[in-house]
């Protein structure tokens, strides 16, 4: 039996505050409320240093998202932060020119 990735907001909890904060602020309740359940699947794998972008779901690489697809840019008080959005379900949070992201300590 395959085990589930683990959820963004054990991994990255301060991430997952803030984008429920700001997805708030833009009038986005529902994705607000729906980011608190979005799963680690994967790195972006550019391998920039400026990117530290996760996917929340499986995806081709290097394909279009299709029909239902939106993107949600976001005002974080630094770099940038930009959701892939389909069907209402968040598959893809951009993470540009931020600090460095903060792994939660397992115990």
């Amino acid at each position: 039996m395959e085990q589930e990735p683990p959820l963004v907001r054990d991994v990255f909890p301060e991430l997952i505050d803030e984008l429920a904060t700001l997805l708030e602020e833009e009038g986005e309740h529902w994705l607000a409320i729906c980011v608190r359940d979005v799963h680690l699947v994967g790195e972006c794998g550019c391998r920039d240093d400026f990117c530290q972008s996760i996917r929340t779901a499986d995806h081709p690489p290097g394909q279009p998202y299709g029909p239902g697809h939106r993107c949600v840019p976001l005002l974080p008080s630094s770099g940038d932060l930009i959701l892939d959005v389909v069907d209402g379900r968040i598959v893809y949070i951009e993470i540009l020119d931020r600090p460095p992201l903060r792994r939660r300590v397992q115990p």
